[in-house]
């Protein structure tokens, strides 16, 4: 009988909700399609793991990236488990800042792009302004400014998604919501086949801003434009992975869009 790996957090979390290869591609393609050239460098915000940043020096030769975070356990894990897999070219290309997204000296950047709703993290709207006026200060002419964001009903009120994936099960758990302050609590538990479900894997204490707050917001803080990026669903109605600009949004349960902000 073989024995399972040691368990790797990041590892799961990257294979049940992760693409960041995808997510590189997309910023690419979005930034020359609003903007009619070719970006040439990407600073990605609570960059975590950085895997983003390491797909964005991956696509073509000349792309920089910068990823920025606080926390030293997640960028310690990407520069063991994907920087080290970089060529050396890719490598001198990429910079890891243990930073403060606030900060005010942060490299400039013709994208900026915050996933994995980490924007929700920040729950005073003057907090939020703050710093999505840092966004915009530290961005290139003309850059843009890219968050991912969800909600829907669903995710107004306690419930668990849960998602069979090959080897495991990924549950997205949402515990609490209060409508007043649009608080809300959110954990990952994944189970392992031959394995107890491990709980409370991941922690997430947000508020649950509105596509209306977060354009407000990005008008306020000095982009001139914005744009929501509207994921399309499937006939079960699940989300396809597909992003198309629209002004216009599904009655969804749930739903997940990017917001983009052009300086």
């Amino acid at each position: 009988m073989s024995r399972l790996p040691p368990f790797d957090k990041y590892k799961y979390y990257r294979k049940a909700v992760q693409a960041p290869d995808t997510d590189a591609e997309f910023l690419y393609k979005t930034y020359k399609h609003l903007k009619g050239r070719p970006p040439k460098t990407l600073r990605e915000d609570f960059c975590g793991t950085f895997a983003i940043s390491c797909e964005w020096v991956k696509q073509k030769p000349g792309l920089r990236a910068f990823g920025v975070d606080l926390d030293p356990e997640p960028l310690a894990y990407g520069r063991e488990n994907y920087y080290s897999k970089l060529e050396p070219g890719e490598q001198r290309r990429l910079e890891v800042l243990q930073k403060n997204v606030l900060d005010r000296g942060l490299p400039r950047a013709d994208i900026v792009a915050v996933f994995n709703f980490s924007c929700y993290f920040f729950k005073q709207r003057q907090m939020m302004l703050d710093y999505f006026k840092n966004a915009h200060r530290t961005l290139n002419p003309g850059g843009l400014f890219v968050i991912d964001s969800f909600g829907g009903p669903l995710c107004e009120e306690p419930n668990t998604d849960e998602v069979k994936h090959r080897g495991f099960i990924y549950y997205w758990d949402q515990t609490y919501f209060e409508p007043i302050h649009r608080d809300a609590t959110f954990f990952i538990h994944f189970k392992r086949k031959g394995e107890r479900k491990r709980e409370k894997v991941f922690r997430y204490d947000w508020r649950m801003w509105t596509l209306p707050e977060l354009r407000d917001l990005m008008a306020d803080a000095g982009f001139r434009k914005t744009h929501v990026f509207w994921e399309g669903s499937t006939k079960s109605g699940a989300g396809n992975g597909e992003f198309r600009r629209r002004e216009k949004g599904d009655d969804a349960g749930a739903w997940v869009a990017y917001v983009i902000g052009e300086k």
